[in-house]
């Protein structure tokens, strides 16, 4: 019983070592997992990592090509729009059926305001892309719910590679700003205008997206190298006319 306890943990820790990661945007779309790597990492056989993977794929963070190993996720225009989608409606309704902001969430919301407006200062885009994400989380975590919580998590895990993907500007403070007018919805007792400001605010998040393009999987490579970047690739993913003439933004 004990080794089944062991064995659960060990694919527990894999699977949040990879969804934080993604959070963080420090593990990128199409980045290979080896089976191997992640073994002597964690200390468990290859057996429990493929566990952990094939959970993993079920939650669409990662996955499996023939021969090649475990991959993370790289999502098509069409997977973006419907992930959108989907977190319109969860965190929407979420917000609607709230009764009350607790003095214990509002500190909360608040410090991770703050701590949003020192990331902007110090230009931090690598913490900014975790923090935009995370009050999305932090908002979750409101409800106590945690089947909504952990969905709302990979839906982030998720939208955060869309955005690696298909966001060529950053402007964080814009999406700062979107947060401050749901918080203070929230603050007056007013959750049907917080959840009005969250669609409002996620769908200018998804007008910012270039779904058009591709990120250059060779972009690191060539700046390496000091060469010029590739020309934007077109994808075959049929994208709305609504979506041309965007505006930045970052979730």
């Amino acid at each position: 019983m004990q080794d089944l306890h062991t064995a659960q943990t060990a694919q527990d820790d894999i699977e949040r070592s990879i969804v934080a990661g993604i959070l963080s945007a420090r593990i990128k779309p199409g980045t290979r997992l080896s089976e191997n790597q992640l073994a002597t990492v964690f200390g468990v056989s290859r057996t429990r990592v493929r566990e952990a993977m094939m959970r993993l794929e079920t939650r669409a963070i990662v996955h499996v090509s023939p021969r090649r190993g475990w991959f993370v996720a790289e999502p098509s225009a069409g997977e973006a729009m419907t992930v959108y989608a989907a977190r319109r409606v969860i965190e929407s309704g979420l917000l609607r059926s709230m009764s009350e902001l607790t003095d214990a969430g509002r500190e909360k919301l608040h410090a991770h305001l703050a701590e949003e407006k020192e990331a902007i200062a110090a230009g931090d885009k690598q913490r900014l892309t975790c923090l935009m994400g995370d009050f999305h989380i932090r908002l979750a975590e409101l409800s106590g719910n945690g089947v909504l919580i952990d969905i709302l998590r990979d839906l982030t895990a998720r939208t955060i590679l869309i955005s690696l993907l298909y966001q060529s500007d950053f402007h964080a403070m814009q999406s700062h700003l979107g947060h401050c007018t749901i918080v203070a919805a929230l603050e007056t007792g007013d959750f049907a205008r917080a959840a009005e400001l969250s669609i409002a605010h996620l769908e200018e998040v998804e007008e910012g997206l270039d779904l058009t393009s591709r990120r250059d999987p060779l972009s690191d490579l060539r700046t390496s190298l000091s060469l010029p970047p590739a020309a934007a690739q077109s994808t075959e993913a049929a994208v709305p006319s609504r979506r041309n003439n965007r505006k930045r933004r970052t979730a």
